[in-house]
């Protein structure tokens, strides 16, 4: 089954955590005297190496300054780096607004070639409708205060899409639970719209879209909103943050978890059924 969501960030921090104290060690001071050194008080050793506090990249410079273990500076500072890129807080990535947000995907978009997303709660973005994409986006500036640049984010949202699933190699794997097609977002025009768009994507040479009914006898849970691109990295969605996992068994698990989710879903006629039912429950 899949690790907590933040696990591998997590596990990313405490090793470099772990490896300022083994610095510390090695170079026999106490983390009192190594505070004295670096000009701090002695309670931020502590905080840095118990990853309660993300280090800097001057405290690395310090920390390694003070145990003359200089030559260890640039390889800390980039593993630390990287995992401060691993749970990004939304706060921090939709400061300026939704619409750079949008266009930061650019490039991980162009060169991937096969997209694998697990939906749970809405449509994935490469298929939203210019209305549902509004509705749904409007609701998370609202809820996260961001700038109000919703109207901008749907434009580029709708471009990248437009780009990524009509043109080029890329293959769209994606599976829904049913509680997508159900749970409207938007007015119910809205949801009629954005449903009929995925009986059209299903036509799409480089869509394959699977539905998993509320009956289907369940061998994986619901979870976070996921996508898998290649087999190289894998997003998962909280409500607070974005967490990006790139370890090789922690990717593995998502494509596991993928694949136990593509065993329960239905396809073809049994999918447009359960979606032409949606519809109509909107009437």
């Amino acid at each position: 089954m899949p690790a907590s969501p933040s696990s591998s960030a997590q596990a990313a921090r405490k090793a470099v955590a772990d490896r300022l104290r083994e610095i510390r060690r090695d170079a026999g001071l106490t983390g009192h005297a190594l505070a004295e050194r670096a000009g701090w008080h002695k309670s931020k050793v502590s905080r840095l190496e118990n990853a309660v506090t993300a280090p800097s990249d001057d405290d690395i410079r310090r920390w390694c300054a003070a145990c003359r273990a200089e030559e260890q500076t640039a390889d800390l500072i980039a593993a630390s780096r990287s995992a401060d890129s691993m749970y990004v807080e939304w706060r921090r990535l939709q400061r300026t607004g939704l619409r750079r947000l949008q266009e930061s995907y650019g490039a991980l978009y162009e060169r991937t070639r096969v997209f694998r997303t697990y939906c749970a709660n809405v449509v994935p973005g490469v298929l939203q409708t210019h209305e549902y994409a509004t509705a749904l986006l409007r609701s998370i500036s609202q809820f996260h205060e961001t700038p109000d640049d919703v109207a901008d984010a749907v434009t580029a949202r709708l471009a990248r899409s437009e780009r990524v699933v009509r043109t080029g190699d890329h293959r769209f794997v994606l599976l829904l639970e049913e509680s997508v097609l159900r749970h409207r977002v938007g007015d119910a025009r809205t949801m009629a719209v954005q449903l009929g768009h995925l009986l059209s994507a299903m036509t799409f040479p480089s869509v394959s879209l699977g539905v998993i009914p509320f009956t289907a006898e369940r061998r994986m849970w619901m979870i976070e909103t996921f996508t898998v691109y290649d087999d190289r990295q894998a997003e998962a969605e909280l409500l607070t943050a974005r967490v990006n996992v790139t370890s090789p068994t922690e990717v593995h698990q998502y494509l596991k978890a993928f694949r136990e989710f593509s065993h329960l879903a239905v396809y073809g006629a049994e999918a447009r059924a359960l979606i032409t039912s949606a519809i109509h429950a909107l009437e």
